[in-house]
This record gives C-alpha cells, sequence and structure tokens, in this order.
C-alpha cells in the first residue's frame, strides 16, 4: 500500500471528484466500486454493520483499485480516528460536527503529536509495516483528508467558522440529518435546503476548502456543481443491491 499528498491534493485544488458509499461491510463491493472507477469510496462505520476488522479488509480491497477509501466514523472521538487510520484510511469523515471547537478536536486527531494527539504506532498498515513510518509520520498531516460534517442547524450557522478551522478539508452536507435538523426531513427539493447548501458552498470556498455532498436525490446534481461542490458521492452498495432486487421481482412478476 502507498499514500501519498495526490488526493488531498485534488480536493483543495476543488477537482471533481465523484465517490460512492460502501454501507454493507462488503469486501467485494467495496472492490467493485473502486473497479468501477469512483475516485474515491466512503466506508460508513457509523451506519454501516462493518466492524474493525472489515474496514480493515475493505481498505484492502479497495487499495488494489484507484479509488480512494475514505471512512466515516461514529463519533468525534480520538480512539475511532486512530483505528481506521492505522488501518490505512486515506481519510476520516466525522459526522454531526456543528461548532468551529469540535471541528478543532477533528483535526487534533487526525494528527500526529506535535500537531494533534492521535497515538504513535510504527507497525501499523498505513506505514507499510514500519518500512515508511518515518516519512509517514512526517507527511501525514499533509497527505490525509478531513472531512466535517454539516448535519445541524447549528452547523448551519457556524459552517463558515467550521471551514476556517486550520486542517478541515472539507466540509460535507449529511442531507437526511441536516433535512431532519431544519424541519424539513428528506425534502430535498426544498428551496429551504437549497439556501442551506448554498451556505455551505460559500463558507467552503471563502475558507479555500472543499465543499463534499451525498445526494439522495439525484436532480440536485446540476445545481450543486453549479454552487461549487467537488467532492460528490451518488449512490451506495446497500442501495444498488436493494434497487436491483426490487427490479428483478418487478421483472419476474410482470411476466407471470
Amino acid at each position: 500500500m502507498t499514500i501519498d499528498g495526490t488526493f488531498r491534493a485534488r480536493v483543495l485544488a476543488r477537482e471533481f471528484l465523484s465517490g460512492f458509499w460502501l454501507n454493507l461491510g462488503s469486501t467485494v463491493t467495496a472492490e467493485m466500486a473502486g473497479l468501477a472507477g469512483f475516485d474515491w469510496v466512503m466506508l460508513d462505520h457509523e451506519h454501516g454493520p462493518g466492524s474493525d476488522t472489515t474496514i480493515l479488509h475493505q481498505l484492502q480491497a479497495v487499495s488494489a483499485t484507484r479509488a480512494t477509501g475514505l471512512v466515516r466514523i461514529a463519533a468525534n472521538e480520538p480512539p475511532r480516528f486512530k483505528r481506521v487510520l492505522d488501518a490505512g484510511a486515506h481519510g476520516v469523515m466525522v459526522p454531526y460536527v456543528s461548532t468551529a471547537a469540535e471541528a478543532r478536536a477533528v483535526v487534533q486527531a487526525m494528527r500526529y503529536p506535535p500537531r494533534g494527539v492521535r497515538g504513535v504506532a510504527k507497525l501499523t498498515r498505513a506505514s507499510s509495516f514500519g518500512a515508511r513510518f518515518d516519512e509517514y509520520f512526517e507527511h501525514a498531516h499533509e497527505w490525509l483528508v478531513t472531512l466535517v460534517q454539516i448535519e445541524t442547524t447549528d452547523a448551519l450557522e457556524n459552517a463558515a467558522e467550521i471551514a476556517a478551522v486550520d486542517g478541515v478539508d472539507v466540509v460535507f452536507v449529511g442531507p437526511m440529518d441536516l433535512t431532519t435538523s431544519m424541519g424539513i426531513p428528506a425534502q430535498y427539493g426544498d428551496a429551504r435546503f437549497h439556501d442551506a447548501l448554498g451556505e455551505v458552498a460559500d463558507a467552503a470556498l471563502g475558507a479555500g476548502k472543499a465543499a463534499g455532498i451525498l445526494l439522495l436525490d439525484p436532480a440536485n446534481l446540476a445545481l450543486v456543481r453549479e454552487l461549487g461542490y467537488t467532492v460528490v458521492a451518488l449512490g451506495s452498495d446497500g442501495g444498488s443491491v436493494v434497487a436491483g432486487m426490487k427490479q428483478s421481482l418487478g421483472t419476474l412478476r410482470a411476466g407471470s
């Protein structure tokens, strides 16, 4: 496994990077997504059923493809960062970051001392089991991508301050949680949600960072592209499997 600053550089250059969600804990669908040609895949360790072991095996599968393997952890707690970063995640997404102070805690957990509080170990997959430890220790803060999720009205109000935190690379909208917090759950066509998307994009661009989103309504793709979102995911392995099953069942019943 190799890791360098190329993907983070592309993120901060605001290159359009297509992503896919992995919520089944499957190594097979992780490899499929990587081979499909996505720029990045998100291994969901917040809502998905995967364990530390399945995350490791998924990252191994993805590393054989051109996709970059990122992990969403369940909470803004340092041990959770340490586990997935040591396993070789190229970046970490943190849910429910609602203040600049919480964003600073995220950055601290992403970085080794003296820049942060990440625990240090040599024999990890991230450093090629020690073979590249010195290089990794010196440059990990330059290579790893830090994504914080905007999922509450408080986060929306504080978006500019969150984006301005040094070390935050992507402010990433969680549409389901954000619309729920706004009192318009899953109403992705609502003008209030579209205004919120604009606020997050402005915050990111104003701070020289990237704006990201998991699209739950493909109709919003043109809008988010126009607003300047560049780290954009559409679809998941779980959703694709369910949709395929329903399609197959519908075809069979229609022909019976």
